[in-house]
């Protein structure tokens, strides 16, 4: 009876799982919406994305019955990740400069060769499900550690210019929750594979939220100051004035806010 109490609570937990990982997943959707926008990816890093794909792909290798039998939720979340960072790296890719898009596709390759060649030697050099799951196991806790950790890569950039501009804050969170759900999940019945990287996970989240406390205001000022500057720019231009005989025309550049020229306005007198 405890047994099948365990095992609901578990699922439940699994189910729930998946739903705040669908979100650390969804989490970055508003910066590539600034990227498209701006079609630029400017600062950003590609180094939470690459991580985050890499994770995915060895724990659907780790969740397959023939590895880790029973893990069917880890399956299901982990190919949704996959398809869904396969999207924003191809976004990457289109609004990265020429340099930058080359390393992003130079990572993505060594990605899928990497998860190639482990798969093929995991499945014909080990014989029993436990064995693969050990194997597999150690890799998963590596790369999810690194997915985790990815995001602290901009922390240096977030002290330097005292802003949280280029960390994203609900990749932070949803990276916390998620943390807190596999790491309760793992404890029902105790899985130490996906304890230990979702146990460090959680702390390596909380850092940066901790981190984005300390610099919202200080970014909120660096950000008044950019549209006070800019709307300096944006004033009316001093009049050009343009003396022809008895005639004098007045030619004035309007400016939008944003800092773009609008159009210009001829006044005769």
């Amino acid at each position: 009876m405890v047994s099948a109490t365990v095992n609901t609570v578990r699922n439940v937990v699994g189910i729930l799982g998946n739903i705040i990982s669908l979100f650390l997943f969804l989490s970055p959707v508003p910066t590539f919406v600034q990227i498209v926008k701006k079609g630029s990816v400017e600062q950003y890093s590609p180094v939470p994305y690459l991580a985050t794909l890499i994770n995915c792909m060895v724990w659907v290798l780790f969740g397959l019955p023939m590895v880790h039998p029973h893990s069917m939720l880890v399956i299901t979340i982990n190919g949704a990740g996959t398809a869904i960072e396969f999207v924003y790296i191809a976004l990457f890719l289109f609004y990265s400069d020429k340099k930058k898009r080359f390393k992003v596709f130079l990572g993505v390759l060594v990605e899928l060769i990497f998860i190639v060649v482990v798969t093929i030697l995991v499945l014909t050099l080990l014989h029993t499900t436990k064995q693969r799951s050990l194997v597999v196991g150690i890799i998963c806790i590596l790369f999810n550690i690194m997915m985790y950790a990815a995001p602290l890569s901009v922390m240096k950039l977030v002290i330097t210019t005292k802003s949280v501009e280029y960390m994203p804050f609900f990749l932070s969170l949803a990276s916390f929750g998620n943390g807190v759900a596999w790491f309760t999940y793992a404890f029902l019945p105790f899985d130490e594979f996906i304890a230990i990287p979702n146990g460090l996970g959680t702390m390596f989240s909380l850092a940066q939220l901790l981190l984005y406390g300390c610099y919202y205001k200080s970014t909120q000022r660096i950000k008044a100051a950019r549209r006070q500057q800019l709307g300096s720019k944006g004033e009316l231009d001093m009049s050009e004035v343009v003396v022809s005989g008895d005639s004098r025309k007045i030619a004035g550049t309007t400016t939008l806010h944003n800092g773009h020229h609008g159009g210009s306005e001829i006044y005769d007198t």
